[in-house]
């Protein structure tokens, strides 16, 4: 079996930034897949399934609601190997192009407090594995470590 584009990006040499994964057309229209990469694969700890899950529910709901992006977000969610994201927009996009987006996000996630919408048993199949004390840390992390200051090497896939 041939291997599948994200597994032949080097994880030896991959860093957190924001990479275009992939780009799908369909019909009409092109979905760009983005690599929001949070840790350094095989490098540092990965992050934890309530921290993860509470991201996602943050970052779901914001992009759901902002007024510009609501109706191109096709999906967010976790990487199985918890050291990101995945977000599909519809649009031909590079990665450059989300970056303000991106920060919006995450400063939205940093400095969210209160109850994590959709936490509850009636809304989440899992609702009582969320930690936002961490989802606060770790977006705070990548928007001071990458987002606010990122390079092009932190855009664009290692060869």
């Amino acid at each position: 079996m041939e291997k599948i584009t994200s597994f032949t990006i080097d994880h030896i040499k991959l860093q957190p930034g924001v990479y275009v994964s992939r780009k799908d057309q369909v019909g009409s229209e092109v979905i760009t897949t983005f690599d929001l990469r949070m840790t350094s694969p095989n490098e540092e700890p990965v992050m934890n399934t309530a921290e993860m899950h509470t991201i996602e529910h943050l970052a779901a709901t914001f992009l759901r609601n902002h007024p510009d992006w609501k109706d191109k977000t096709i999906y967010f969610g976790p990487m199985g190997c918890r050291t990101g994201f995945y977000l599909l927009l519809a649009g031909d996009y590079t990665s450059s192009d989300i970056i303000p987006l991106m920060i919006e996000m995450y400063e939205f996630i940093r400095d969210f407090t209160g109850e994590v919408p959709g936490a509850c048993a009636k809304d989440c199949g899992n609702y009582l594995d969320m930690n936002l004390n961490m989802a606060n840390f770790l977006a705070a992390k990548y928007l001071d470590q990458v987002l606010y200051h990122i390079t092009e090497d932190r855009l664009v896939y290692p060869q």
